[in-house]
C-alpha cells in the first residue's frame, strides 16, 4: 500500500497534532484527510504554514490544560453517587465500571468525561465510598469520590408476637357465682316454723 507524507492541520487522536508530519496511506490522505482539510501535502509552500500551525497547537494545548486543571478542582469537590441493586447479603448484581461513572457524571452534573480518563484498576463490586483516580491530561491528574449505594430495601427484622392479655370476662357468659346469687335472691323466701311448734300441732 502506497504511503504519503502529510502535515496535519488539526489534532487527530491516534495520529498526531497540528504541525506534525506523518506518513499515512495515500488513499486515506486523498479520500479523507485532504477533503476534510485535516491535513495538507508536504510541499515547500505548505511548510511555510508550519509556524502558524505550531502556534495554533500551542494555544489549543494551553486551553486544554487550563480546562482540565479547572475540571480537576471541580471534580475533587464532588461525590458521584451510584445506585445499584444488591442481594440480601449486600453483594452487587454486576459491577461499577469507568463507563458507569462517566455516565453518572453526565447524568448528575452534566460533565462529559471520556471513560478512558477514569482510571480503575478493577471494577467496583462492593458498597461504600471510593476515591477514583483521573488522568485528565498528560500533566493533570485528579481524584473523584464515588459512593456506591444500594437501591434494594432492607428487610425489616421479624417482630416478636404480642402476648394477649387473658380475658376475665367473656361475652354471652355470666360468672356462675354471680348467677347463683341472683338466682337465690329471686326465689321467694319461705318462713320456717320452730320445731317445738310443729310437734305441738302433731299432738
Amino acid at each position: 500500500m502506497a504511503k504519503t507524507e502529510v502535515i496535519l492541520t488539526h489534532n487527530i487522536v491516534g495520529l498526531g497534532g497540528e504541525s506534525d508530519q506523518v506518513r499515512v496511506a495515500a488513499g486515506f490522505a486523498r479520500n479523507y484527510l485532504f477533503p476534510q482539510r485535516l491535513a495538507i501535502p508536504v510541499t515547500s509552500a505548505n511548510k511555510r504554514h508550519l509556524e502558524a500551525l505550531k502556534q495554533k497547537r500551542a494555544e489549543r494545548e494551553a486551553h486544554e490544560f487550563n480546562h482540565m486543571t479547572d475540571l480537576a478542582k471541580a471534580l475533587q469537590k464532588l461525590v458521584c453517587i451510584i445506585k445499584v441493586k444488591t442481594g440480601d447479603d449486600g453483594k452487587l448484581f454486576g459491577s461499577v465500571t469507568n463507563g458507569t461513572i462517566a455516565d453518572e457524571l453526565k447524568h448528575q452534573f452534566d460533565i462529559a468525561l471520556d471513560k478512558k480518563k477514569i482510571k480503575l484498576e478493577q471494577s467496583i463490586r462492593t458498597l461504600g465510598e471510593f476515591e477514583v483516580e483521573l488522568n485528565l491530561h498528560a500533566e493533570v491528574k485528579g481524584t473523584l469520590k464515588v459512593r456506591v449505594e444500594s437501591t434494594t430495601p432492607i428487610a425489616a427484622p421479624p417482630t416478636a408476637p404480642v402476648d394477649e392479655k387473658p380475658r376475665t370476662e367473656k361475652r354471652g357468659r355470666v360468672d356462675r357465682s354471680v348467677q347463683k346469687v341472683i338466682t337465690d335472691e329471686s326465689k321467694p323466701k319461705v318462713e320456717r316454723k320452730p320445731k317445738a311448734e310443729k310437734k305441738a300441732k302433731a299432738e
